[in-house]
């Protein structure tokens, strides 16, 4: 198979597809069910299926005359380490942004202080 078979990022980037990774989520589906939630055809939602079994995404099991859908969460793994690094960056850049304020917010009652006590000093 190709990279691009397993491409977990792809498969995630459409809105679509990560409204039917949640709806699995819950529970497994068959294809008329995870239709139902959506304004788009059959067809296309087993174009998102899979493209989400491609990524490993989702499971499919034959009962009877449906075929059951399922969330298959490990290769998220994947994004979620990707992510880490990121936090990591937002957390540093939060912190930063925090004491900026918290020095900024300092600075101004200061100047708040020391305007009130030349004023008390006129009278």
């Amino acid at each position: 198979m190709s990279a691009a078979q397993h491409d977990v990022f792809q498969a995630i980037a459409d809105p679509t597809r990560r409204e039917v990774l949640r709806l699995l989520s819950e529970k497994e589906r068959p294809i008329s069910e995870i239709t139902a939630h959506f304004p788009i055809s059959r067809t296309a939602v087993v174009k998102h299926l899979h493209i989400l079994s491609e990524a490993e995404l989702v499971n499919a099991r034959k009962v009877g005359r449906e075929k059951l859908y399922r969330l298959h969460p490990e290769p998220l793994i994947e994004v979620k380490q990707w992510l880490s690094f990121y936090e990591q960056f937002w957390a540093n850049k939060l912190s930063m942004f925090k004491h900026v304020v918290e020095n900024d917010g300092e600075h101004e009652l200061k100047i708040i202080k020391a305007e009130r006590d030349r004023y008390d000093k006129q009278e």
